[in-house]
């Protein structure tokens, strides 16, 4: 199934590197990130497994700049 339009935001898999500058500038752990089904729409395209971290492309609303938002893959 084709998904792609302009209301779908780009979704791809985080890297490591990224990650690890992300918790390491925001002391979180990855653990905590909101989550996304692994049934999500969005991530059909996506070779995604459960416990991947997916980057979320999405256009603020405010600074219309194009933000990440992280988000974990659970069942």
């Amino acid at each position: 199934m084709d998904i792609r339009n302009n209301l779908v935001p780009k979704h791809s898999i985080a890297s490591e590197s990224e990650l690890a500058e992300l918790t390491a500038r925001l002391g979180v752990k990855i653990e905590s990130f909101p989550v996304i089904s692994i049934e999500d729409p969005a991530l059909k395209d996506i070779d995604v497994k459960i416990g991947d971290v997916i980057r979320i492309d999405r256009e603020s609303r405010v600074t219309k700049q194009i933000e990440p938002y992280y988000r974990i893959v659970v069942e």
